[in-house]
């Protein structure tokens, strides 16, 4: 995936109402309020005065001219979009880099499906077997090297493994895809002590047949890929 235009470097001053960043442009030193696209709460990836990057648009109808995208933060290049994740994995499952879900014939986007909601990905083989993909985007890292998912209460997200377990019951496929949006991390595991409940349903979900996958990114200021596997460790 290409940014549209060349990334704006600045500082950042602070996050706030989980949606707004104001950031200090480097080109000029102007205090800007950028559109921050993540509902989490962004743990360790936040701190004033971290590098930053923005992508800019020309559209006259935003309130907002720039979005926040990437960030330093230990050492690494991570993206904090999580309007990208569901994007990176169809690229990703298009390019054959998630194994397991290969060799399907349709790829469909935000199908409704179960109780009113919308999987991620549908993906339909030649037997006409179909494989519900819900995307989780991932940045937290509490430990290096280990990337931990969610970083903040989901029920939603639990919502989503339970109605991926009613699939397989129904005779379907189904995987939970996590996008780890940050290079520095070669394994994946479940952040129990910020959300147990999701912790809980995605053991259940499981056992009911449900698999999962977690798949690395290559952030740059170009761009950003989904091109290497992770390992799930769950204890």
């Amino acid at each position: 995936m290409k940014f549209a235009a060349p990334l704006v470097s600045g500082r950042l001053v602070k996050r706030y109402k989980r949606f707004l960043a104001d950031v200090v442009l480097d080109e000029d030193g102007n205090e800007i309020t950028a559109h921050c696209a993540n509902p989490g709460s962004m743990l360790g990836l936040k701190e004033p005065g971290s590098r930053v990057w923005l992508s800019p648009s020309d559209n006259p109808k935003r309130k907002l001219k720039y979005s926040w995208e990437v960030i330093e933060a230990d050492g690494a290049l991570v993206g904090i979009n999580t309007a990208h994740p569901n994007k990176l994995v169809e690229e990703a499952i298009e390019a054959g880099r998630i194994e397991a879900l290969s060799g399907f014939v349709s790829l469909r986007r935000e199908v409704k499906y179960g109780k009113n909601s919308r999987i991620d990905i549908l993906l339909e083989a030649s037997d006409g077997k179909q494989t519900f993909v819900e995307v989780k985007n991932v940045h937290l890292m509490r430990e290096q090297g280990l990337a931990e998912f969610p970083d903040s209460v989901t029920a939603r997200g639990a919502k989503h493994l339970v109605e991926l377990g009613d699939m397989v019951a129904e005779g379907h496929h189904a995987a939970m895809v996590f996008l780890v949006q940050r290079p520095d991390c070669t394994k994946l595991s479940l952040a129990a002590d910020i959300d147990p409940a999701y912790a809980k349903a995605f053991a259940e979900a499981r056992e009911a047949g449900v698999e999962a996958y977690a798949i690395g990114c290559d952030v740059r200021l170009d761009g950003i890929d989904a091109v290497k596997p992770v390992e799930i460790v769950i204890e």
